[in-house]
């Protein structure tokens, strides 16, 4: 199953996080890392906090999405972020599945696709380097234009993804 992974950091070693997320992705059994996008710094949403480094994965998988997401919570975890912390705040690392196929999951625990993948400039400008023509399921359109109808935000290209 082709997945797409949200990636962010915005706290310590921001590009060593983003570089252990693609290690231990490309570690896992039954998961391959088959491109990045490059890597964007970020104001961040929600609280003051300093800014983020954002970037998304392609990925292949034979898990299932649950699965997937909680590879996803390990590798948070090896980062040192802290489980249950508040949304909208500072982290190490944030890995968001975004799409899972053309799957749609909702469950206490989980949702694809991401129920913020629609308004967030900074996951659909990598996901556009990735995906442009790929339709989001559930909103008739591409990410090219989920991308123009997205609310501004201050982003610029800050370099290529530490594989």
């Amino acid at each position: 199953m082709r997945a797409y992974v949200g990636v962010g950091s915005n706290l310590g070693d921001r590009w060593a996080h983003l570089a252990l997320a693609a290690r231990r992705l490309r570690a896992a059994p039954r998961v391959s890392l088959l491109r990045a996008s490059r890597v964007y710094d970020a104001e961040p949403v929600g609280p003051p906090q300093p800014r983020y480094l954002n970037a998304v994965l392609e990925l292949e998988t034979g898990l299932t999405a649950s699965g997937l997401h909680a590879l996803l919570q390990l590798t948070e975890r090896a980062a040192r972020r802290k489980p249950g912390a508040p949304r909208w705040t500072a982290r190490t690392l944030d890995l968001d599945l975004l799409l899972f196929g053309r799957e749609v999951v909702r469950t206490p625990r989980l949702l694809v696709p991401h129920p913020y993948l629609v308004s967030r400039r900074f996951v659909l400008l990598p996901l556009s380097e990735l995906a442009p023509g790929l339709v989001v399921p559930g909103t008739g359109k591409c990410v090219a234009d989920l991308l123009v109808e997205a609310p501004p935000l201050d982003l610029f290209p800050a370099g290529r993804y530490p594989l």
